[in-house]
């Protein structure tokens, strides 16, 4: 008679530990490659972005009031009132300077063309005012609590939704009305406008990520000391924030962005960089260039 030689049940055993044993250190491998492929995808759409923007002020004379723009209703037609999506939009970088609207849709962001949403404002500077100077604004040569005054720091918070001016009423200036008085809508896929937030325990808001200005004094009257970190202004410095990534944020156990260079800053100079995600959580804008 002929044995047959099978696997015993120890041996079964091994195999499949070390299946196992390979697939766990295989699979954050992959999860680490997919998330920096992603990164430097987005990366790339933002200097892209930031590219186009140069064009847009060149032929302008000054920065758009949004990157894709505002969501847009069909105005006449089978489909009049139904929310027009973001790939047919005449934008204001797409498609003349930025050729896909995929551009600005970050790698995480699961959203339709036509999907869109209202905003709040991000977190402002929790710092008091007076103990965190970040320039010298009022040109005394240096950087004390003088140039942390309330008119230069950021105006709204999460408790205000983004507003902007009523298209339909002739006497508002959609570019510089100081006082909007309906809410903005935007499109979710343009995740470098507005962006998705976590915010512990499977919660999450929309926030406002590009503005052209974000001051008490921008949004007002202006001023000689006021930040000049703000597209807004002429020739705002290479340091100014124009948007920031969120997608590759990460929180910890108290629902607080941690402090790991996960989200990306888009500099107005410089280029898309990571960056400390606490910090950009907390400040805003009105983090400063590294």
């Amino acid at each position: 008679m002929t044995r047959k030689r099978a696997f015993t049940l120890v041996e079964l055993l091994t195999v499949i530990a070390i299946i196992a044993l390979l697939a766990a250190i295989a699979f954050p491998v992959l999860a680490r490659s997919k998330d920096n492929a992603n990164r430097s995808s987005d990366i790339a759409n933002m200097n892209s972005i930031r590219t186009a923007l140069q064009l847009y002020r060149v032929d302008q004379g000054a920065y758009p009031p949004a990157l894709l723009g505002y969501a847009t209703l069909y105005a006449t037609g089978p489909n009049a009132g139904n929310v027009m999506p973001a790939s047919q939009v005449r934008g204001f970088l797409y498609p003349r300077r930025v050729d896909s609207s995929k551009t600005f849709q970050p790698a995480y962001a699961r959203y339709g063309n036509a999907d869109i949403t209202t905003a709040v404002w991000p977190p402002a500077d929790p710092r008091p005012l007076g103990s965190a100077p970040v320039l010298d604004l009022n040109g005394d040569g240096s950087v004390d609590s003088n140039d942390d005054v309330a008119g230069a720091r950021q105006a709204f918070g999460p408790s205000d939704v983004v507003k902007r001016p009523n298209p339909n009423n002739a006497a508002e200036n959609i570019e510089n009305d100081p006082n909007p008085t309906i809410n903005a809508y935007f499109y979710k896929i343009s995740g470098y406008d507005v962006s998705e937030v976590p915010t512990g325990g499977g919660a999450s808001r929309w926030e406002l990520r590009y503005a052209k200005f974000w001051t008490t004094w921008g949004l007002t009257t202006g001023g000689a000391d006021d930040d000049p970190r703000q597209l807004g202004y002429t020739d705002p410095p290479d340091g100014t924030v124009v948007t920031w990534d969120s997608y590759f944020r990460e929180l910890d156990a108290s629902g607080q962005a941690t402090r790991a260079n996960r989200d990306v800053v888009l500099f107005l100079g410089g280029g898309a960089r990571t960056f400390d995600s606490r910090a950009i959580s907390e400040r805003s804008w009105r983090v400063v260039a590294r």
